[in-house]
């Protein structure tokens, strides 16, 4: 029983990770590390987690002419 719920787990976290691949995640985040109210650092942390294909895709799209109306 117990390995049933292990390898539910596992496609459970492959589906996750090819849905993540597929439509992409953008990660967003600053930290700023302070003493006394005074900021020591500060870090902006921005991250795409994509597939190659969905970056050439949108790389396509943005570079495409736009549609011409009559």
């Amino acid at each position: 029983m117990h390995e049933s719920l292990s390898a539910d787990r596992e496609l459970t976290l492959l589906d996750l990770l090819d849905r993540i691949l597929d439509k992409g995640v953008i990660i967003h985040g600053d930290i700023t590390l302070s003493v006394a109210d005074v900021d020591l650092v500060y870090l902006g942390l921005r991250v795409l987690l994509t597939s190659v294909d969905n970056v050439e895709r949108m790389r396509g799209e943005l570079d495409a002419p736009p549609p011409r109306t009559v």
